[in-house]
């Protein structure tokens, strides 16, 4: 199942939901506030890869000057 990125429209929070492919934001609420009226992030993904035991994170295409990623 994929980790699905959300924000509370109310408080700001952003939070992660392990959630089955393709499901809505029914009933998911906000974990600081409780409130519902949550909106789905867009987020990128990263994969390790091994070259001479060294391991680094690759970034997906498309990172921008928001992402927290380590280039």
């Amino acid at each position: 199942m994929p980790i699905y990125e959300y924000r509370c429209q109310d408080c700001g929070t952003r939070f992660e939901i392990l959630q089955r492919l393709g499901q809505g934001a029914d009933g998911v609420s906000c974990p600081s506030c409780g409130e519902e009226r949550i909106e789905k992030q867009f987020s990128t993904f990263a994969s390790s890869t091994a070259d001479s035991g060294r391991r680094e994170a690759v970034p997906a295409a498309g990172c921008g000057p928001a992402c927290r990623c380590v280039h």
